[in-house]
């Protein structure tokens, strides 16, 4: 399946991509069904309430991930790329006195905030961790329509039987999806380098030219340009954050003090051969800071990985080489292609994988888009991608409260960290290595199978458990 760098990179809110995005995109899913003819509604029916229940990792970190309030603001007609963060309180409020919501094109419909979503803990949906049905009800409450969603992660929604097909495809070999018109049809890192190796090109040049195959050249370079300077903008507002995150952890913001002893140091001239790390540290921080208070971030590629390429890339552009517009893009595109790749062979989720797969897999992106802006070849590149991966392998989604804030800041932190020191060594190589990406990243995916579930953002295992005050 063919994975656009703008599904891998989508403009939205914290905290979570998978539970916070990716709630609001099915409630606006569901809406779009209601109106629809595409359901079996029976005569004289009319739809009067809503209700939604959540399950899995939905249901037992939805509070901390702000699923609920997702759920409420969707089925308000608010979608994830253009809700304002500083009115989603008043829109919330407004339902709650209200007791009803009224999205664009539709009637009000009955909605008790607190009753119509069900946090259901012992009921898992079969297909995913991140499961959630959805009701439409007539007057007198009984079901007139259900429809279950599945969010696989980094904003992805899916139904159940679009999630059964996509499960399906994965498993078919990319030269069977050439008919869509992908010049480059690559679904692993293998056929990745064959085809580079055949065509002389780049990395980014054929993700280039598969996206190319769907829009213009001068849409696919304003849309680029559009998301990094979302996740520049990011750095900056978190960099000007000030105060405690919410959610009851009381967690300090940090990254606009480190900015501030990292500027005066910079100032004074003083050498610190840790300046970089901190300088980069300090930019996923940023980033991640924002997201947990609910701000406007990138999935990149989920809300809760998202400081870890924005992160390089500014690393890049500050600390090795000045770089234009081009190389940016070319960062981006790279990147895309070893997240859509680790997507269709393995999982993206922390709910599926754990934390392996969120940060893991940013990582490995990150690496790899530094290689090619500074000049790797494929391999080199692939290498980097890589070496990012194999050393996130085995590690859980433990969110403490189930927020997004204790360990994942930090996390990206030192997922960009690794990101720059895999892309270092790769480039130092001629590119051979001992594991290939492919075998890494099925790896994860075995891994990930065989982790208990409370490590896998159910908040019921790990550090959200063996921290007293959580």
């Amino acid at each position: 399946m063919f994975l656009s760098v703008f599904e891998v990179f989508k403009i939205g809110i914290g905290p979570s991509s998978s539970h916070t995005m990716g709630p609001m995109s099915a409630a606006n899913r569901f809406l779009e069904l209601i109106a629809s003819n595409d359901w079996p509604r029976p005569a004289g029916a009319v739809v009067s309430g809503l209700r939604v229940s959540l399950h899995g990792s939905l249901a037992y970190t939805g509070v901390g991930h702000a699923s609920d309030r997702a759920v409420i603001l969707g089925l308000a007609g608010e979608k994830p790329e253009t809700v304002d963060p500083d009115a989603m309180d008043r829109i919330i409020g407004e339902i709650r006195e209200r007791g009803a919501v009224e999205p664009p094109g539709h009637p009000a419909y009955r909605f008790d905030c607190d009753a119509d979503v069900i946090f259901e803990k012992k009921e898992a949906l079969p297909g995913h961790a991140n499961g959630m049905a959805f009701y439409a009800l007539n007057a007198d409450g009984a079901v007139l329509l259900r429809q279950v969603y599945y969010s696989i992660g980094g904003g992805f929604v899916l139904t159940d039987t679009e999630l059964q097909a996509w499960k399906e495809q994965k498993s078919f070999p990319a030269a069977e999806k050439a008919e869509d018109g992908t010049p480059f049809p690559f679904a692993s890192a293998r056929e990745m380098l064959e085809m580079a190796n055949r065509s002389g090109l780049s990395i980014a040049a054929m993700k280039r030219a598969n996206e190319e195959a769907r829009m213009s050249r001068s849409a696919l370079d304003a849309g680029l340009d559009q998301i990094w300077d979302a996740m520049d903008g990011c750095i900056e507002r978190g960099l000007k954050g000030e105060g405690e995150l919410p959610g009851g952890l009381r967690v300090k913001r940090r990254a606009g003090r480190l900015h501030e002893k990292l500027s005066e140091a910079r100032r004074l001239n003083r050498f610190d051969p840790m300046m970089a790390n901190d300088w980069l540290s300090m930019f996923a921080m940023a980033v991640n800071e924002e997201n947990a208070a609910g701000g406007r971030v990138v999935t990149a590629p989920t809300n809760g990985a998202a400081g870890v390429v924005p992160a390089t890339l500014r690393y890049l552009l500050e600390f090795e080489q000045p770089m234009g517009k081009a190389a940016i893009r070319d960062f981006l595109l790279t990147a895309a292609a070893i997240g859509g790749i680790i997507k269709t062979n393995a999982s993206i989720s922390g709910a599926e994988v754990g934390c392996q797969g969120e940060v893991g897999s940013a990582s490995a992106m990150a690496a790899a888009g530094l290689a090619a802006a500074m000049g790797g070849t494929p391999e080199q590149v692939e290498n980097a991608a890589e070496i990012a991966l194999e050393h996130h392998l085995g590690m859980t989604c433990d969110p403490i409260a189930g927020l997004v804030q204790v360990p994942c800041i930090e996390r990206n932190a030192l997922g960009a960290v690794k990101a720059v020191t895999a892309a270092s060594l790769a480039l130092k190589g001629d590119g051979s290595h001992f594991v290939p990406l492919d075998n890494c990243i099925e790896t994860m995916r075995q891994t990930g199978n065989d982790m208990h579930e409370k490590y896998k953002e159910t908040s019921t295992g790990g550090l959200a458990v063996n921290v007293v005050d959580c």
